[in-house]
């Protein structure tokens, strides 16, 4: 089945969180435009810059010789995205839970819990470089804390 996307962009950035932000902003502007209401980008937002903070701080080593490919799509109702860093990966599953007590102080495990809270899915290729996440328009994020 083939998606009409109204809005596709495929860029490569240096390791420069500045370029990052632009990103971010340049797909939130074209989001609210296509009449995505505030809930869904504050979510995506959140999920997105994490993923490229991530991708340049942890992936990168903020590495200026090193980029970070960007690719998303949207339409009126769903959003893809990927970024894929030059780094040599991760283990997603590794990271610890931080919502449990022993790892509240941990500085670890926060951007990929909000990336799964606020988008539909958030998957990992096998060397862990790379994110693919997805987000439906009119959806709302889950709690982040199971007991409210």
């Amino acid at each position: 089945m083939s998606v009409d996307w109204l809005w596709s962009v495929d860029a490569k950035i240096p390791s420069d969180t500045d370029e990052a932000r632009k990103i971010v902003d340049e797909m939130l502007q074209k989001l609210t435009e296509e009449g995505w209401g505030d809930e869904d980008t504050f979510g995506v937002h959140l999920a997105v810059e994490e993923a490229l903070m991530n991708a340049i701080k942890h992936g990168n080593q903020l590495d200026p010789g090193k980029t970070v490919q960007v690719d998303y799509r949207f339409n009126a109702t769903d959003l893809e995205i990927e970024v894929e860093d030059e780094g040599p990966g991760f283990d997603p599953s590794a990271v610890p839970d931080p919502t449990l007590e022993e790892n509240l102080e941990l500085p670890s495990g926060r951007g990929l819990m909000l990336m799964r809270t606020f988008m539909g899915t958030v998957d990992y290729n096998e060397r862990g470089n790379r994110v693919s996440m997805t987000k439906v328009k009119g959806v709302s994020p889950q709690p982040l804390d199971d007991d409210e």
